[in-house]
C-alpha cells in the first residue's frame, strides 16, 4: 500500500514539511496539504505594488541562520538570496527622528553611550552604573524583557530602544516577550555567570563582519513558494480541516465538505489558536498548552511612492512607545534591498499585542492614517501611486515567559502518528518556522520507516 501523508496547512511550515517528507519518503507516496486561503503561503505573502514585486508578509530572514540559505541551495534557488545595502534604520522618539542605537541586541543595549540623546542624564548615569550592581539572575529562569531591563537600566531603555524592536518582530512589547526567547544569546551569558546585563550583552554581540544581516529572495518570497510547492509534489485540498481522528494504526482527517482522507501520519502546520480546537480529543494535553498561546494580530499598507520623493537614505524606522502616531514601523523597502523602479517601494506596520486596529480599522483608515504619519516623520506630502493593505489576524504568537515549557507540552502530549509545526514553537521567524517543519518531518519518516 503506498504510504499517504496529511499536512494541515499550507503556510511556509506546512510547505516545508512537504519538501522534506517528499526528500525523506520517496516519489511514490501521496503528501495532501489543506488549506482554505486564495493561494499558499501563509503569512508569506508577494505582491505588485506599481509592478514591482512587494513582501507584504514577512520580508526577511536572518542571514547567520543556516536554514534559509540551506533550504535555497536544495531548492537550486542560492542565486536567489540577496542582502539589505547595510544602510540603518532610524528612531522615532520624542518627536523626532534618531540614529538607532548601534551594538545591541534586539535593541537591549551594551552601554550607555549608545544611548545617548535618547534617554535623561539620570538614566545614563543609572546605566553606566549598571556593572557595579549586584545582579540577581537566577539559572534557568526567564521573566519578561521588561523586568530585567527596567530594572537593570530604566524604564526609558525599554520604550525607546527594545520595544521598539520586540514590537517589529513579536508585534509584542518587552512586558509580554520573555527573555529567553526574545535574546537567547544574552541568557546563555547570564546562565553562565555574567555580572551584569551589561557583560552579558556585550558577550552576546554578534561578530561585526561588515555583511548583511538580514536577506531576502529575489523576487520576492513566492519564488521560494512556488519551488517547495513544485518540488514537493504535493497535492492541495483548498478546505478547512475540521477533525482529526484515529483509525486505527492510521489517521483520519475530514475537511468542512464532510470528504474524508486517511494518511499514516498528520503533521499540523497550523496557528496555535486553531490547533487546540482541532486537536482537542485525540491529544488534550497538546491542546490545552496551545490554548495558553496568546496572539497579536498586525497590519501592513504598502505604499508606491514616486521616484523623487525626499526620503532619507535609511532602511526604515522604528517607533517608540507612546509616540503619537499610529504606525509601530515603516519600511523604505526600495532603499533597504536596492530596488530600482521608477516608485519606491515602502511599507508601514500597524497592530501591536492588546489592541485592535488590524481588526476593526478600515483600509481607508489604515492609509490616512499611514499618509499622515509618513507626513509627521518625514515632514513632506505624500501621493502614492499604488496601496496594497494586508492584514494579519492572530498570526503573531507571543512568546511569553517560560514559552519553551508550553512548546515542548504540545509535542509531548501528542500521539504517535502526529507532528506539529508553526511560527509558535521555536522561533516566530522564517528560519525558526523551517527548523520546525523539518523536525516534524524527520518525525514523521522515521515512524513511517518502523
Amino acid at each position: 500500500m503506498t504510504a499517504a501523508y496529511c499536512i494541515v496547512g499550507g503556510g511556509i511550515s506546512g510547505l516545508v514539511a512537504a519538501f522534506r517528507l517528499r526528500r525523506l519518503v520517496g516519489p511514490e507516496a501521496s503528501i495532501t496539504v489543506f488549506d482554505p486561503a486564495d493561494r499558499l503561503g501563509g503569512v508569506l505573502r508577494t505582491e505588485r505594488v506599481a509592478g514591482q514585486p512587494l513582501d507584504v508578509g514577512a520580508e526577511a530572514f536572518v542571514v547567520r541562520r543556516p536554514e534559509v540559505p540551506e533550504l535555497l541551495a536544495e531548492l537550486g534557488l542560492a542565486a536567489t538570496q540577496v542582502g539589505t545595502t547595510g544602510i540603518r534604520p532610524l528612531l522615532y522618539c520624542g518627536g523626532r527622528l534618531h540614529p538607532l542605537p548601534a551594538e545591541t541586541v534586539n535593541g537591549i543595549p551594551s552601554s550607555a553611550a549608545s544611548m545617548s540623546g535618547l534617554v535623561g542624564d539620570d538614566v545614563l548615569e543609572w546605566m553606566t552604573a549598571e556593572p557595579s550592581r549586584p545582579m540577581p539572575w537566577r539559572p534557568g529562569a526567564d521573566p519578561a524583557v521588561g523586568d530585567v531591563v527596567g530594572d537593570r537600566f530604566g524604564a526609558q531603555v525599554v520604550a525607546r530602544a527594545v520595544d521598539p524592536m520586540l514590537a517589529g518582530v513579536y508585534a509584542g512589547s518587552a512586558a509580554t516577550i520573555g527573555m529567553r526567547a526574545a535574546v537567547p544569546t544574552v541568557v546563555a551569558a547570564l546562565d553562565r555567570g555574567a555580572p551584569s546585563l551589561t557583560a552579558a550583552v556585550r558577550s552576546a554581540l554578534p561578530p561585526t563582519t561588515g555583511a548583511p544581516v538580514f536577506g531576502a529572495v529575489a523576487g520576492g518570497y513566492e519564488v521560494l513558494l512556488r519551488a517547495l510547492v513544485e518540488q514537493s509534489g504535493l497535492s492541495w485540498v483548498q478546505t478547512t480541516v475540521e477533525a482529526v481522528a484515529a483509525d486505527g494504526p492510521r489517521w483520519m482527517v475530514r475537511d468542512d465538505e464532510g470528504a474524508h482522507f486517511r494518511a499514516d501520519a498528520v503533521i499540523l502546520a497550523l496557528p496555535a489558536p486553531r490547533l487546540a480546537p482541532l486537536v482537542a480529543s485525540v491529544a488534550p494535553r497538546s491542546a490545552a498548552a496551545a490554548a495558553k498561546v496568546a496572539t497579536a494580530s498586525s497590519a501592513v499598507v504598502a505604499l508606491a511612492v514616486p521616484g523623487g520623493t525626499p526620503l532619507p537614505q535609511r532602511s526604515g524606522v522604528l517607533v517608540a512607545t507612546g509616540e503619537r502616531l499610529h504606525a509601530k514601523a515603516l519600511t523604505l523597502s526600495s532603499r533597504k534591498w536596492g530596488r530600482g523602479g521608477n516608485a519606491e517601494l515602502l511599507r508601514l506596520s500597524f497592530g501591536r499585542f492588546g489592541d485592535s486596529i488590524a481588526r476593526s480599522a478600515s483600509d481607508d483608515e489604515l492609509l490616512a492614517w499611514s499618509l499622515r504619519d509618513l507626513g509627521t516623520i518625514f515632514d513632506i506630502e505624500v501621493d502614492p501611486v499604488d496601496v496594497r493593505v494586508q492584514r494579519w489576524l492572530d498570526a503573531m504568537p507571543q512568546y511569553g515567559p517560560g514559552h519553551a515549557a508550553i512548546a515542548a507540552e504540545i509535542r509531548a502530549g501528542l500521539p504517535r502518528g502526529l507532528a506539529v509545526a508553526g511560527s509558535y514553537l521555536d522561533g516566530i521567524g522564517v528560519p525558526a518556522c523551517v527548523a520546525a517543519a523539518s523536525r516534524a518531518a524527520a518525525e514523521v519518516a522515521r515512524w513511517g520507516s518502523r
